[in-house]
């Protein structure tokens, strides 16, 4: 169909003005585009952090994990207590009263995906302080890289059980991580409260928000503890009146390690307030050491109804089959992730795995 010259001036006309258009914007976007700034986010608008050390190339990565490895010893002060603080950009509210968490932690194949864990959770909480207290003979590369390159605010501590306990059948595990962690709050802190957060639990994250608020001890379930399910105050009226837990065994104060927060201002009123290195007693002989009775316990999650924290544990993995070197392997990927890999220090683990397999074909 032939089309009228009517029409076509009309489309002529348009697309002349188009071009003029996208000319004079480009003119003005060339004279004056230097001077145009974008107006300034407003103050509570947040973005999405993304490290810079992400964007790294593969070769530097590598570099940074040989240093790592090379000087184990960079992030640590001192022979007993070693400690490396980093400032990262988790949540910091003014005003609000900090959290001093302390995890005590030892080399395992679990620490690292269980730290990470632990993690995870914290940065969703403002605030916070997170003193990672290591039981090992020296710092665990792993742990520290990770702490390193967390943006929480971190506090490295290597703290080892004394040898008096080492030859016990049942050890008090983690008592020497945990008074490391008080006294480093001793020394550093003046407000907010305490919290021992274990690195195999699982924490909902309202039990950070109400237990910041902390007077004296609150105390609060949690599940998944004994053949009961649960370890929790009994709570009537807003009071507590006992305890519910699988193992009372004439403890004042039958609680989980994850199940109580003290207030920093009253532990520093309590300087003789410690923990035992006696199994099973280690909560209640803390929390008998600062003085209270069940009158000045304040119960959270709304009177003890409500389960934020459970003792969920991960299941013990064996080391790993070292991977083989060869024209497969060798340049490649596997260089670097083999020493991600968790190799036990006694060397035990891949025979215990030889004699499980060689059970598993007998059978």
């Amino acid at each position: 169909m032939n089309k009228s010259p009517r029409m076509i001036r009309f489309k002529s006309r348009v697309l002349g003005v188009m071009v003029v258009s996208v000319a004079a914007t480009t003119l003005l976007l060339l004279l004056f585009g230097s001077t145009l700034r974008l107006p300034p986010a407003p103050a509570n608008m947040s973005f999405l952090r993304v490290p810079l050390r992400a964007l790294n190339d593969f070769q530097q990565q590598q570099q940074r994990q040989q240093q790592q490895q090379q000087h184990p010893n960079a992030f640590s002060s001192s022979a007993n207590a070693q400690e490396s603080c980093t400032s990262g950009g988790a949540q910091r509210v003014e005003g609000l009263p900090p959290l001093y968490i302390i995890t005590p932690t030892y080399p395992r194949a679990e620490q690292i995906p269980e730290i990470t864990r632990t993690a995870q959770t914290l940065l969703n909480v403002a605030n916070v302080v997170w003193l990672v207290s290591e039981d090992a003979p020296a710092p665990t590369p792993a742990l520290t890289s990770y702490l390193n390159e967390s943006s929480l605010n971190t506090v490295y501590l290597r703290a080892q059980m004394p040898a008096k306990y080492m030859k016990a059948k049942n050890k008090p595990r983690g008592v020497a991580n945990r008074l490391a962690g008080l006294n480093w709050v001793r020394a550093n802190a003046k407000e907010g409260v305490l919290y021992f957060a274990d690195d195999d639990n699982t924490y909902d994250l309202r039990i950070f928000e109400q237990m910041r608020w902390t007077k004296k001890v609150s105390m609060f379930p949690v599940g998944l503890v004994t053949k009961l399910g649960v370890s929790t105050p009994i709570v009537r009226l807003g009071k507590v009146v006992g305890f519910y837990d699988g193992w009372i065994a004439n403890r004042k104060f039958p609680v989980d390690m994850a199940g109580f927060a003290v207030s920093v201002p009253f532990l520093l009123t309590r300087p003789n307030a410690t923990m035992p290195f006696t199994v099973g007693y280690e909560e209640d002989g803390f929390i008998k050491s600062l003085g209270i009775t069940s009158a000045d316990i304040e119960p959270l999650a709304f009177n003890c109804t409500k389960i934020w924290v459970w003792h969920t544990q991960t299941k013990k993995n064996t080391a790993a089959v070292p991977i083989a070197q060869n024209n497969i392997t060798m340049g490649t990927n596997l260089d670097v992730i083999k020493g991600l890999l968790w190799k036990d220090p006694k060397g035990t683990a891949t025979t215990t795995t030889k004699k499980k397999e060689t059970k598993k074909k007998k059978s």
